[in-house]
């Protein structure tokens, strides 16, 4: 039975219109926000280091904070997307921003390893789940018909992170310390939190809201409904006062510690263990009670009886294991880590028993079904072959900048902006022709696009990029990426239910993660081996300058030519992933958007 709406309300009407916009906005600059995270660690990893009390000689151990933000940002993917679909994207938002702005506060607060790799974790699990979210509330706002436009705006803020990050991180730490850019990230996700608007001003053009059947849920949310402002604000200023205490107790102010009343605060009550001192525990008892009282305010406890847990964890598990091979490893020893035997059969074991579970758990993580048309397995293929691709570009162009035109890191870093400013300029353009073309064309022209510019990056020589040279190929890189993100995001939606739009699109984020961990190891892998072969045959120093062996320009001009070599080979095989990545965007995106219904699940909460 449904509802009739006001006539202030009605769907049609600009209110509700441009609350649809600035829903996605908001989504898309936390979009933005966790991707600039993901790349900002790069120009502050040294400063990082240093804070927690690592020297620039101790790399090795550097490691976690980089791999706990993929291992966060992988691993917890498909539970929460699993999440949006049950409970709705605007819940899931916030909790991923409130998340993503604890890890903040944790990072910047970091005076030891374990809690910087910590507070990375968490920024990892909100950051990588607000993409999912907001992929899965496009479908929820708008119909098939109309989502290009909207995906490729999500896709184009995403990849903006990749310019925005570096930016944003050396303006910072040019004025500030590197804890800065964690503060000034946390007070963005409040921001963003507060700004998101009601469910109300959501809803798809011509969705009516729906009346839920009477029951427990329904006669408490009216009891609540007239319980006055007190139960509706007091709720939520627990948690804002648990944040914090929770603050104060890290950030630790010196006036306060060190104080006669107050210092009492920061002693620990066992032993030295500094998370038992008063503080710590009023912080940790304020964050339960909120949890428990908001899991009854919005009926979050009747979630565990529809999430798998179990095959949540053996999923997670699976993935870490997989982020872990990938991610310790040492390109010029393995393409794989010294413990991939061990982390790999662990990986394995569990994804056999989340097969199992999958097969036999009553609400399964993945619904039966979920991914059974081509189209929907299908850009789970193709994101893992742009993955692979994409992630040689990123990495390689630099570094061959680097070793031949450019002379600074910075200069080589702004040879690599040619082409990640083309990225959401296709992503835009690739949404704009979803309304016009059919979505296997646009993503086998993009995608073909990159791989005659890698193509073309082979044929690069010591002076190609001196200046502007090489903006071509960069550029032309940079719009096939763009241009195939929206297409395969709508084929995935496209071929499944609404029901799992949010699940489905966090596989579709794990996919491409997983091609750029895998792929970056391959292909260089698949490099060196290049480039050994070539010093092989070119031999020692000594043979080929035995008079002069310490100058020897004959032996450095043949090593540098290895090197070039070792490049080619990589972008090669990055245009060999994008010219398969194009031919099975061909056979397998084509979708029917009349098989499945396009709508929003009615009552379903946003």
């Amino acid at each position: 039975m449904r509802a009739t709406l006001p006539q202030s309300e009605d769907v049609g009407s600009p209110s509700v219109t441009s609350g649809r916009r600035w829903t996605l906005a908001v989504a898309s600059i936390a979009v933005l926000l966790a991707a600039a995270d993901t790349y900002v660690v790069v120009l502050a990893l040294p400063e990082m280091m240093s804070g927690v009390g690592l020297g620039v000689d101790q790399l090795q151990r550097a490691t976690p904070i980089v791999s706990a933000f993929l291992l966060g940002y992988v691993a917890t993917l498909p539970l929460i997307g699993r999440l949006a679909d049950l409970r709705g994207c605007r819940p899931v938002l916030i909790g991923c921003l409130l998340v993503f702005g604890l890890g903040c506060l944790v990072t910047a607060s970091s005076t030891d390893l374990g809690a910087l790799v910590t507070g990375r974790t968490l920024q990892g699990i909100g950051g990588g789940g607000l993409v999912p979210a907001t992929l899965a509330l496009v479908a929820q706002l708008w119909p098939a018909a109309e989502r290009g436009l909207p995906l490729g705006v999500v896709g184009a803020v995403q990849e903006t992170g990749a310019v925005v990050g570096p930016l944003l991180g050396a303006g910072i730490l040019a004025l500030w310390s590197w804890p800065a850019i964690f503060w000034a990230n946390l007070i963005a996700a409040v921001l963003l939190g507060l700004a998101l608007p009601a469910p109300a001003l959501i809803r798809r053009r011509g969705e009516r809201p729906s009346v839920p059947p009477p029951g427990p849920r329904t006669e408490r949310a009216t009891r609540s409904h007239h319980d006055g402002p007190v139960r509706r604000i007091g709720v939520p200023m627990i948690g804002v006062v648990g944040i914090g205490v929770l603050g104060v107790f890290l950030v630790a102010p010196q006036s306060l510690v060190y104080g006669v009343s107050t210092g009492r605060a920061w002693i620990p009550l066992v032993g030295g263990y500094r998370w038992s001192s008063p503080l710590a525990v009023l912080a940790l008892v304020l964050g339960v009670v909120w949890l428990i009282l908001e899991s009854i305010r919005f009926g979050w406890a009747g979630l565990l009886g529809q999430l798998d847990v179990v095959g949540s964890a053996l999923l997670a598990g699976a993935l870490a294991g997989l982020v872990l091979t990938f991610a310790t490893a040492d390109p010029q020893v393995s393409a794989v880590s010294s413990d991939a035997p061990m982390l790999l059969g662990g990986a394995l074991v569990l994804l056999i028993g989340f097969a199992v579970r999958q097969r036999t758990a009553a609400r399964p993580l993945v619904p039966a079904g979920t991914l059974r048309r081509p189209a929907a397995w299908g850009a789970l293929v193709v994101n893992v072959l742009i993955g692979a691709a994409l992630v040689a570009a990123l990495v390689d162009i630099p570094v061959f900048a680097r070793s031949t035109a450019q002379s600074t890191q910075l200069g080589a870093a702004l040879v690599l902006v040619r082409l990640l400013i083309a990225v959401p300029v296709g992503a835009l353009a690739g949404g704009w022709a979803l309304r016009r073309l059919p979505v296997p064309a646009i993503a086998a022209t993009g995608l073909l696009l990159a791989a005659l510019a890698l193509a073309g990056m082979t044929r690069w020589g010591d002076g190609t990029l001196a200046g502007l040279g090489g903006t071509t190929e960069l550029a032309l890189a940079g719009l096939g990426f763009g241009l195939a993100i929206a297409p395969v995001n709508a084929a995935l939606l496209a071929a499944t239910e609404p029901e799992v739009h949010g699940v489905a699109s966090a596989l579709v984020v794990v996919a491409r993660m997983v091609g750029m961990l895998s792929g970056l190891s391959l292909l260089t892998a698949v490099g060196l081996r290049v480039f050994y072969r070539e010093q092989a045959r070119l031999g020692t120093v000594l043979q080929v300058c035995p008079q002069t062996p310490a100058h020897c320009p004959a032996y450095t001009r043949a090593t540098h030519a290895a090197l070039l070599s070792e490049l080619h080979t990589i972008f090669a095989g990055a245009a060999v992933c994008c010219a398969l990545a194009a031919v099975l965007g061909l056979l397998l995106l084509a979708t029917h958007p009349g098989r499945n219904h396009p709508g929003a699940i009615p009552g379903r909460p946003g």
